[in-house]
């Protein structure tokens, strides 16, 4: 089996790979049948060269391999035909601007693996480049906090090296007696929750949050029945009650709102479940939230100061509860935002690291082992031309009547 790491095509340019060097040794080493070539990039986190250097071809030309391995959707001009493929396609919840793309997809006989779609037997997702879109998005919103006023300048993510680089640079700014909530529980939390922990500010739990006054900057990190009840007051402590029916809960974020200065939005959310807050929510005197940093950025939804997703060129924007539009972030009447929707960009060698470690302990060892645990089962999007059963509900999508 030959396996190519390509190169990211996209614009704008995206500087991660799924495996570095380092990581791609490691999987020659525990599968010595396995050959890997590396497409020559000129804007790779990781030269060519370093590639070379650790034993490894680099071509223009990669034809010759059977599975093509990147990270950004593969534009449709230099997609191969009759090979194996694996990229986020942002096609699986029918994106109108890739429909193209998954056409390209079955006319030319490949076999598609989404990222997205690689997940263990229960459902839940086993690679991803989440928790660096938590570290980025927390590391952004105190940005953002200090410019919007004019307490510090932190410098941008994207130059920094890693993760560490932006701790240190967090640990030099004196952060005010603010209350920080943060939403969610997986890996975009979890990456978030890592920058508070670093910079050493104190966790309290919900009924501290919501009830005492603090002499240091605190946060509280929050789950879905946190923030949501059910609408006949009844109490429950099963989050799949809420999975299984979001149309029974309403939102209790406002009791959150009334007492937090900066919000970091980490959770996912659902079809069906009800917002965390809306623009009426944000017009009431008891809105007290001044900066968002929005990682899931859901746009126009859930959270509702975010009206688009920013960039990491121009990652900060104002909201204006009053007019419900857009204004200077600097506006005194602004709600601070920060929305951008591919955060680990700006972190691109420790998020190749985490993802090509993911991927070398779930992906890489079902082509040796007869896919013995269903990885590349479950995930294979199209087959022979033809979208296979589990994803058969994107049929519409590709004719273009849905």
């Amino acid at each position: 089996m030959k396996f190519a790491i390509i190169k990211e095509r996209k614009n704008p340019p995206d500087r991660r790979v799924v495996f570095s060097p380092s990581k791609l040794e490691e999987a020659k080493n525990r599968f010595p049948e396995a050959v890997f070539k590396v497409e020559a990039s000129d804007i790779r986190v990781f030269p060519d060269d370093a590639y070379e250097k650790s034993g490894f071809e680099v071509s223009e030309d990669v034809s010759d391999c059977d599975v093509l391995i990147g990270v950004k959707e593969v534009p449709i001009k230099a997609l191969i035909p009759n090979k194996k493929y694996f990229f986020f396609s942002h096609t699986i919840k029918k994106q109108p601007y890739n429909r193209s793309l998954l056409k390209a997809v079955l006319e030319k006989n490949i076999e598609l693996y989404d990222h997205e779609t690689i997940v263990n037997e229960k459902g839940f997702r086993l690679i991803g480049f989440g928790r660096y879109a938590g570290i980025v998005g927390a590391y952004n919103g105190f940005r953002a906090w200090g410019l919007k006023y004019k307490s510090w300048q932190l410098p941008k993510a994207g130059p920094l090296p890693n993760q560490q680089a932006l701790i240190r640079e967090l640990n030099q700014i004196e952060v005010p007696n603010i209350k920080i909530l943060l939403t969610g529980s997986g890996k975009v939390s979890n990456g978030a929750q890592e920058m508070l922990d670093a910079m050493h500010i104190k966790s309290v739990s919900v009924d501290a949050y919501l009830n005492e006054r603090f002499n240091e900057p605190v946060y509280c990190k929050i789950d879905v029945l946190d923030y949501n009840k059910r609408k006949e007051g009844k109490e429950v402590n099963d989050v799949f009650d809420f999975f299984n029916h979001p149309e029974a809960y309403e939102s209790n974020f406002m009791r959150f709102a009334r007492v937090t200065d900066y919000y970091v939005a980490g959770h996912f959310y659902g079809d069906g479940a009800p917002y965390l807050y809306t623009r009426a929510d944000v017009k009431s005197p008891d809105f007290n939230i001044k900066v968002v940093a929005d990682i899931s950025c859901d746009v126009d939804g859930p959270v509702a100061t975010t009206l688009r997703a920013s960039t990491i060129a121009d990652p900060i924007y104002g909201y204006n509860p009053e007019t419900e539009k857009e204004v200077d972030y600097k506006n005194e009447k602004a709600i601070t935002v920060m929305a951008v929707d591919n955060l680990p960009c700006e972190l691109p060698q420790d998020a190749s690291e985490g993802f090509g470690e993911q991927f070398l302990e779930h992906v890489i060892p079902a082509f040796f082992n007869n896919d013995k645990d269903g990885v590349l089962q479950r995930a294979k999007m199209t087959e022979n031309g033809l979208l296979t059963e589990r994803f058969s509900y994107l049929q519409n999508y590709v004719d273009g009547l849905a």
